[in-house]
């Protein structure tokens, strides 16, 4: 695998301090210098190309750091970005939990394991973090906070009235630039890009990987992080879950194979495996995506492997996959009348609808049409996945598990909440 070395112009000694900043503190509820800064950058919408759009527009910690609004999850699922009328074309992916993945390679069972997005593109190979490579992609993102330079993510951090400033975290140099008197109007301007210096340019560079780095220690805090669900506080005796609860997890532990992937073991278990899989999930017809391109497939992992030289071989067998991701949080909304979506594309509206996915996926005929999650669950039927090559038909598909089962499930996987007050 092909990989590069952690911002060569660091000293070994920043990088171990920032790494070990980086990692999960579950017993620590302050933030470092390094993670306050990260927070700062995470909630300002001043880093987009018109000052609306912020990380946690997409990773609200009120829903379990993804997209919080009800309405937009219960269709398309896929959010607006900073430039009106502009969409990507998946459901924004969790932002807890996220740092424990790691750097995208091939393991010894032949399978790859870890990055960040949907299809592991933020392969962690840059800056050593799968997570600070991935917050670098929405700034730059037109379809997100589109701006054309990443040296105005630079200016606005330096610029910005934060309880940590950038240069107390990574010394005076990070903003040493000499910015153009118009930069403000320019890196608001949707496609403006900053005619700087030379030597300014190399200088935003590493700041911009800085502050990269900030809001991956910010999203490995114990803040994003919390380990503090009911199900873990069952683990050390100060919680109990319910008859259903502990059925839902014995369930998940056997019949209905879902620890295969969710890793359940260990007191702080993280609920994935970080690897990818092709659930057959169907197309979600509310996509915005449609609108821009009627033809489109994901084509997750299998379509980023093949931008790789050193990856092409491998992407035909992973055509259709996307991350396991994290269940913890899984059921974690604003109000318990909000709409959570599940899948990649959001296609399932409800934990009980993709459970029941899982249960049913090949037993059940397959609607005639892309229909919706709610159509198809009128029709008893599933559509055709949208990629048909690769699906995992070992694992799920045919549980056999009844509708009490599948509730109990259900039942467990909301005990995954963070926040939980006995």
């Amino acid at each position: 695998m092909r990989t590069r070395s952690l911002i060569p112009l660091f000293s070994a000694s920043t990088v171990l301090l920032l790494l070990m900043s980086v990692g999960v503190s579950a017993d620590d509820t302050t933030l470092t210098d390094n993670e306050q800064l990260g927070k700062s950058l995470f909630f300002d919408e001043n880093l987009s190309v018109n000052s609306n759009q912020s990380c946690a527009t997409c990773h609200d910690p009120a829903a379990g750091w993804v997209g919080p609004d009800s309405m937009i999850n219960a269709h398309g699922s896929v959010y607006e970005g900073s430039v009106a009328g502009m969409f990507g074309d998946r459901k924004p992916p969790s932002a807890a939990y996220a740092t424990q993945s790691p750097v995208l390679h091939v393991d010894k069972k032949g399978l790859f394991v870890g990055g960040n997005f949907w299809d592991g593109r933020a392969t962690g190979e840059k800056l050593g973090n799968p997570a600070a490579d991935q917050a670098q992609g929405p700034f730059l993102n037109p379809m997100e906070q589109a701006f054309a330079d990443s040296a105005c993510v630079v200016y606005e951090a330096c610029m910005a009235d934060y309880p940590v400033a950038l240069v107390d975290v990574w010394g005076a140099d990070a903003c040493d630039i000499t910015w153009p008197a118009t930069t403000g109007t320019i890196c608001h301007t949707v496609g403006g890009t900053l005619p700087l210096e030379p030597a300014d340019r190399v200088t935003a560079g590493m700041a911009y990987d800085q502050i990269a780095l900030s809001i991956a220690a910010y999203e490995g805090s114990s803040e994003v992080n919390a380990f503090d669900s009911k199900y873990d506080l069952s683990l050390v005796g100060q919680a109990k879950l319910t008859k259903e609860e502990r059925l839902g997890f014995a369930l998940f532990q056997g019949q209905g194979k879902c620890k295969l992937c969710h890793i359940s073991s260990g007191k702080q278990a993280l609920f994935t495996d970080y690897t990818f899989d092709n659930l057959g999930i169907p197309i979600n017809p509310e996509n915005p995506v449609y609108e821009r391109d009627p033809d489109f497939v994901d084509l997750g992992l299998g379509g980023f492997l093949l931008t790789r030289d050193d990856y092409s071989g491998y992407a035909d067998d992973y055509m259709g996959t996307h991350k396991v991701p994290t269940l913890r949080n899984v059921d974690l909304r604003p109000t318990d009348d909000d709409v959570k979506a599940y899948g990649h594309n959001g296609y399932f509206k409800s934990l009980w609808g993709i459970v029941h996915f899982y249960n049913t996926r090949d037993v059940l005929p397959t609607c005639p049409g892309d229909y919706t999650e709610e159509e198809a669950l009128a029709a008893n039927c599933w559509p055709a996945p949208e990629v048909a090559d690769n699906v995992n038909t070992a694992e799920l598909g045919d549980l056999g598990l009844t509708y009490e089962e599948e509730l109990a499930i259900v039942a467990f996987l909301t005990t995954l909440s963070d926040g939980y007050t006995p």
